[in-house]
């Protein structure tokens, strides 16, 4: 994988992992986060952030690019860290601590 400021995305793809091929794995209700991050980019876009359509577009170029292995359910997520580290909105060391809070907190629950 490379290295560098998207290295921590990178490596949260996890091992056997795959992008989602037919349409029925797609048909599904989506997990609360998906809901939220939706959410998220909603505020970006309303807020003169980030709009959706640039979003889309992004999600487009790097989903079949450097993303191109994850779920698709996924690849928003990534690609709005990635596009928030670029734009100088958080950095990597700040997204690694964040991340590594979260992952403590569900592995108390």
């Amino acid at each position: 994988m490379r290295s560098g400021p998207y290295e921590i995305l990178l490596h949260t793809l996890e091992p056997g992992s795959r992008r989602e091929s037919t349409l029925p794995e797609l048909d599904r209700k989506p997990d609360p986060w998906e809901s939220s991050m939706q959410a998220t980019c909603e505020c970006l876009s309303w807020r003169g952030t980030w709009d959706n359509l640039e979003r889309r577009h992004t999600e487009d170029a790097l989903g079949e690019t450097i993303y191109h292995d994850f779920p698709v359910r996924t690849r928003s997520v990534v690609v709005t860290a990635h596009a928030l580290m670029d734009r100088g909105l958080i950095t990597p060391e700040e997204l690694r601590a964040k991340m590594a809070l979260v992952r403590a907190r569900f592995n108390r629950e």
